[in-house]
């Protein structure tokens, strides 16, 4: 009778980042099933060090930290204005966003108190900024937010309960340019992740209602898009074209980095630059 790993041999091996073809193979026997473990494990543990190795003794930034570096200078570098912005947000700005007791969003908030929770997304504050700005600035106006954002998601491959956000947005877009700049703003930012597979596809938001998608090409979100003048821009008294688009950088590099899972990359006290750091 055949047989496969055990469960806590294919949680090692996934820990260890061993590829699904080798973690879902058959054995006839279970010596060849424990000696098949052992040297794939020994070998994933070496492979493992030596990532760790080459982090400490030369690149010295994981990947997350140098993609949020690159994405901020070829941004900067195209007249977009970095803010940062406060994780808390009040309960009435997500309101302003419909996220209230009868959205389905308001349930993968983590809510420190009845009038304040860990932000579900950048958007809240981007609008709030861009709204004072826009009291004394000219239009067209381009800023952008990377930082963490938290749902109680069902942590699987592709979700984290914290993951980094980067929302960009132009106000200000002429009207019939708007679709143009999504695009040329998508390819600004994928190129600097180092991502070239990719393409549009029709979605429908629960905040935003219809719009696009950026998809890898296994079919993979990887951000979505939106363009005002919008419903939502009414509760923030902005009242101007816009584009903007919203990227998970964690997807970004498990995309780029061809990873069956979300985590080795996201921020973590179990994995370091995509290596786990489990070793020893």
């Amino acid at each position: 009778m055949s047989m496969e790993f055990t469960e806590s041999q294919k949680n090692r091996l996934t820990e260890l980042g061993v590829r699904n073809e080798i973690l879902t193979r058959t054995f006839d026997e279970t010596k060849e099933r424990e000696q098949t473990f052992a040297r794939t494990e020994k070998m994933a543990v070496k492979e493992n060090k030596a990532a760790l190795s080459h982090l400490l003794a030369n690149s010295h930034k994981p990947a997350l930290c140098q993609l949020q570096q690159d994405l901020t200078d070829a941004l900067c570098g195209e007249g977009f204005t970095q803010v940062t912005t406060p994780i808390i947000i009040s309960a009435s700005k997500l309101e302003k966003m419909t996220i209230d007791k009868t959205n389905p969003l308001h349930e993968q908030v983590f809510w420190l108190d009845s009038k304040s929770c860990l932000r579900p997304m950048l958007a809240p504050n981007l609008y709030e900024v861009s709204r004072q700005l826009m009291t004394s600035i000219k239009l067209p106006l381009r800023i952008f937010e990377i930082g963490s954002c938290f749902r109680k998601e069902s942590e699987g491959n592709a979700h984290l309960k914290e993951f980094t956000m980067l929302n960009l947005v132009e106000w200000g877009t002429p009207e019939e340019k708007r679709s143009e700049s999504l695009k040329e703003f998508a390819e600004l930012v994928l190129k600097a992740a180092r991502i070239s597979d990719y393409r549009l596809e029709e979605e429908d938001s629960v905040v935003y209602g219809p719009g696009l998608d950026i998809v890898s090409g296994e079919g993979m979100e990887l951000a979505s898009t939106s363009m005002g003048p919008h419903p939502l821009d009414a509760a923030w008294k902005i009242n101007c074209t816009w584009v903007g688009i919203g990227f998970g950088l964690e997807r970004l590099l498990m995309h780029r980095e061809k990873q069956s899972g979300i985590h080795r990359h996201s921020k973590s006290t179990v994995f370091l630059d995509g290596a786990c750091l489990k070793v020893k």
